[in-house]
């Protein structure tokens, strides 16, 4: 590594999906909110919480005194509205943890819930909790499930009622704009200060990029948000508006990058912002309201993988623009950065529960092969042998159910830790049980690079060939060390008994 470029921790670096060449990319677009600005999300959530609460209050709702729990949800979980469940669910989509309401489920209760169900996001009865901002929704909604089985809400009303009101309170808190106002007038509390990210964007613009900020959010948020964010970190007298080729503002994305909708320029005049229709070339420093992706990139010259978009929101950022404009995509996960930390620090750990887990293996596979033996023995076909006789057989079948019942004494611990890294209740964001979660089987179909951070293009320069790792099967040669293993029910359920777990 070169001495003038230091080398990112591990937790910052640019994770590559799809070989990515950003040399080739001629624009890069930016969402706002969790992109280029970062939230201190534990104080804008529970601000969120508590006005979607208090409205409820007003609407004659026993819940003053529920109160935001930053544990109970988290990005990429599963809303149920039909049976008021939050869920966690692997990359095959079978459910591998579920809470009804704010209380963990059963084992038993869950398979004879969701055994045969496969959860497909096309469906109204699953809500996918796509970015950070959806953490008060669910946390709320959780609790209120419990108040609503306790027959303490207005009635008659369903889970799926209840989550429609839940949302309709949401949404009705974004549009009076009393939260916003709030991170405006105190955005040092809300808003996690990087000074870096500007300077990542100089590079890029100065390496002839063309640099874009679509964001959904309305002019009178966005302008003193950037101004914040930016401002005080770029060069002298130039402000982020001098940053932006072209700048957009309610983008009401996804719909901005499937669609077509009239184009405004936002005119400000004594302190409010007006729009004028708009037509022809975009004017750099120029505000814009709405519009399409479509005008946009006649207005560019550029299409497909000439544009690189950089958003936090799974569907309206990622998979939108990688499905119907073909634009390169990267997504922002800011919680990678403790997750990667988390499997740094669990590393030893891991490498027991991996070596313990060989010997679990090998004790399981004599096991077998002695009921096998027995089997055969009992009902008098296949091969004969004459030892050992079937006393020693049953003996030794004995023992090694002791040494493997001892063995997931041992397992058992180390694995619930391993399902607690992160959140004590749902564990690692990308991880379900042993398994790839729902969030990050999206991550690798529609990101082709991830990354906590904006920030984090500067290690890499706009210079920078990224190249996806070679793919890996279950029939590829073990890597040193062995598989990692976050799942208690793979790594220590099951003991010597041989029984199936399932999906």
């Amino acid at each position: 590594m070169s001495p003038f470029i230091p080398g990112p921790p591990p937790e910052r670096g640019l994770f590559c999906n799809r070989t990515l060449n950003l040399r080739a990319i001629k624009a890069v677009g930016y969402d706002m909110d969790y992109t280029l600005i970062h939230y201190h999300v534990e104080a804008w959530e529970r601000r969120a919480y508590e006005h979607i609460r208090d409205r409820l209050v007003e609407q004659g709702w026993p819940v003053a005194d529920l109160s935001f729990d930053p544990e109970l949800s988290m990005r990429g979980l599963i809303i149920d509205t039909e049976k008021g469940n939050l869920l966690k669910a692997n990359r095959f989509g079978f459910v591998k943890k579920a809470l009804h309401g704010t209380q963990a489920m059963s084992f038993e209760a869950q398979r004879d819930e969701y055994a045969r169900t496969i959860i497909d996001l096309h469906e109204r009865r699953w809500v996918f909790l796509n970015t950070l901002f959806s953490l008060s929704e669910a946390c709320i909604y959780a609790q209120l499930v419990d108040r609503l089985d306790a027959g303490q809400l207005p009635g008659p009303m369903g889970y799926s009622d209840l989550y429609e009101h839940v949302r309709k309170n949401l949404d009705a808190t974004h549009m009076q704009g009393k939260l916003k106002a709030e991170i405006i007038a105190d955005p040092e509390r809300y808003v996690i200060d990087d000074p870096e990210t500007p300077l990542a964007l100089l590079d890029q613009r100065n390496a002839g990029k063309k640099l874009l900020l679509i964001t959904n959010s309305e002019w009178a948020y966005t302008e003193p948000m950037m101004h914040f964010a930016f401002d005080r970190h770029l060069p002298e007298g130039m402000t982020w508006r001098q940053l932006f080729d072209v700048v957009i503002v309610s983008a009401r994305k996804p719909e901005f990058f499937t669609t077509r909708s009239s184009l405004f320029e936002v005119v400000e005049s004594s302190g409010e912002a007006l729009l004028r229709p708009h037509s022809g070339p975009f004017k750099p420093g120029t505000p814009y309201f709405g519009g399409s992706a479509v005008e946009l990139e006649r207005h560019l010259g550029m299409s497909g993988d000439q544009i690189l978009y950089v958003g936090d929101h799974m569907f309206g950022d990622v998979h939108v623009t990688k499905n119907v404009l073909r634009w390169r995509t990267a997504l922002i996960l800011r919680e990678l950065e403790d997750e990667v930390r988390s499997i740094a620090s669990f590393r030893a750990t891991e490498a027991r529960l991996a070596e313990r887990m060989v010997v679990k293996e090998r004790l399981e596979a004599e096991s077998r092969q002695i009921r096998l033996e027995l089997q055969r023995r009992r009902f008098q076909y296949g091969p004969r042998t004459e030892a050992p006789t079937e006393a020693e057989l049953v003996a030794r079948q004995a023992t090694l159910r002791t040494e493997l019942e001892a063995l997931d004494a041992e397992l058992g611990p180390l694995a619930r830790a391993a399902t607690e890294l992160s959140n004590p209740i749902w564990g690692l964001l990308t991880r379900a049980g042993n398994d790839k979660s729902h969030l990050a089987r999206q991550v690798e179909r529609y990101a082709d690079i991830y990354t906590s951070r904006v920030s984090n293009f500067l290690f890499a320069t706009p210079f920078v060939y990224l190249r996806s790792p070679r793919g890996s099967l279950p029939h590829d040669p073990s890597l040193p060390g062995g598989t990692p293993v976050f799942g208690a029910n793979e790594a220590g359920a099951g003991g010597a008994s041989g029984a199936d777990g399932g999906e």
